[in-house]
């Protein structure tokens, strides 16, 4: 695994270890030691993924204080544009969006705490793995509208849940990170 730096403090794009042979495929999405030399301290507490078709938005979410996760996110099936805001009010990229696109196997995204995510399927079906250092908790979910944010989203005709549509802007959201 090899971390690259992004510009935004502890926020890591994570280039995999990938065999190809005869058998297929094998992929290493995660080893303890190699996070903690690229200074990352990363314990997972729950794991979950998505299936989505093509032009399907998800997001913009993350977890309230004190539940706030760091994620690590990664795709097995498909391509999607990953996308994060930086909500930590403190930080020199506050506000500011960091996006690339992930594809199957090849790359992973590691989010600190106080970013939203959200991620468009450029794909027909994206399968995005999700693993978080801490525990889902329903009074602390959160997110921000995907159209507030200054960032041109490459697709027009998007499908979005109601919840997300009926997210706060970024511009009325009070951060608490």
């Amino acid at each position: 695994m090899l971390a690259e730096e992004t510009g935004f403090d502890g926020l890591k794009v994570l280039r995999n270890f990938v065999s190809h042979d005869s058998r297929g495929i094998f992929v290493k999405t995660l080893n303890k030691g190699q996070f903690e030399q690229a200074g990352l301290h990363f314990e997972v507490q729950e794991s979950y993924y998505s299936v989505s078709g093509q032009d399907v938005l998800r997001g913009m979410h993350f977890q309230l204080p004190p539940h706030a996760h760091q994620k690590l996110v990664y795709v097995t099936e498909g391509q999607i544009l990953d996308v994060v805001v930086d909500l930590r009010a403190t930080s020199a990229t506050y506000q500011q969006i960091f996006s690339l696109t992930l594809e199957a196997h090849t790359q992973a995204l590691f989010i600190p705490q106080g970013f939203a995510h959200g991620f468009l399927t450029l794909s027909p079906t994206a399968t995005v793995i999700y693993s978080v250092a801490t525990s889902y908790e329903p009074s602390a979910d959160a997110g921000i509208r995907w159209d507030s944010l200054d960032f041109a989203w490459p697709v027009s005709q998007l499908v979005i849940s109601e919840r997300d549509r009926a997210l706060p802007t970024l511009a009325d959201f009070a951060s608490p990170f």
